[in-house]
């Protein structure tokens, strides 16, 4: 297994969490990478099993994890600077992008503030916007999308596996349930048994939401990248429905080749298992690789 490090910096209330997978070499390309928007930085441990030529660097977003403290604002361009600030608190001068869910408005958006520390973007089944009706409920939208992503923020469990039993069982992950998938899960609780929780700021969660979907500059960064991009959508949903958060049709009509995005569809992939799971792995880390080169 491969060897990570755990780094903590201070910021705002408290410190900001990063775990770093080390290149095979010294002198190994830096990928930063941002997670969906109820997860952490262990959600790319698949990824970094699979590319030991990278030298990965996975915050935990402002607001979940290790993470959680750090305090607000929270929105797109809060973790954009966040992910300058961690390159700069590591010396590194220019890293790749790559940001799955929520993390691809927060790389995009970090693309563009800061095109002069970023090579590349690979955007993994986010980043791209969809309308909104202007007086819909960022929370029922939510949990309609989310599903037990939200209810973990707001339920009390009274040991591990009762936090975990329902993603064991989620129909989006039980191909690719797997050791480092779990740590992955279990790094969100926090508290002492019987009063678990989930490590993520409810507050954060709605504020990005609503700052992904609503505001131009978050909505607007796919089309304004620049540096290199690739778009990379899986073929089915959160919960494995048939169809995925952006079904090809979808995907044709924002004509994303026009804004010099790179447009993959990946089959047999779910939005989770897009990240987790070996098919959607390995479609991740052949756009990067494809970046890098």
């Amino acid at each position: 297994m491969r060897q990570s490090v755990e780094i903590e910096f201070p910021r705002g209330a408290d410190s900001y969490a990063v775990t770093r997978w080390a290149g095979e070499a010294p002198d190994a390309p830096v990928v930063v990478a941002a997670h969906g928007i109820t997860a952490n930085g262990l959600a790319w441990a698949p990824l970094a099993e699979a590319v030991p030529e990278i030298d990965l660097v996975a915050p935990d977003l402002r607001g979940r994890g290790r993470s959680r403290g750090v305090g607000g604002p929270y929105s797109m361009a809060a973790h954009a600077d966040d992910l300058v600030r961690t390159l700069d608190h590591l010396g590194i001068e220019q890293a790749t992008l790559l940001g799955h869910s929520m993390g691809g408005w927060v790389v995009a958006v970090a693309a563009v503030r800061h095109p002069d520390r970023f090579g590349g973007v690979v955007l993994v089944d986010g980043g791209l916007g969809f309308p909104l009706p202007p007086d819909v409920d960022m929370d029922e939208l939510l949990d309609a999308l989310l599903g037990p992503a939200m209810t973990k923020l707001r339920t009390v469990y009274a040991d591990r596996d009762e936090f975990l039993a329902p993603w064991r069982n989620h129909p989006s992950l039980t191909e690719v349930y797997s050791p480092a998938v779990e740590a992955y899960l279990a790094r969100d609780l926090i508290g002492t048994a019987p009063e678990l929780r989930s490590a993520c700021v409810l507050e954060a969660v709605r504020d990005d939401a609503a700052d992904e979907l609503r505001n131009p500059e978050a909505v607007g960064a796919i089309r304004a990248l620049p540096v290199p991009a690739v778009f990379l959508h899986a073929e089915r949903g959160l919960l494995n429905e048939p169809v995925g958060l952006y079904p090809p049709a979808v995907v044709a009509a924002a004509e994303l080749a026009g804004a010099g995005v790179d447009v993959r569809f990946v089959p047999g992939t779910n939005h989770y298992s897009i990240v987790l799971g070996d098919r959607g792995i390995a479609a991740v880390a052949e756009a990067v690789r494809a970046l890098l080169q």
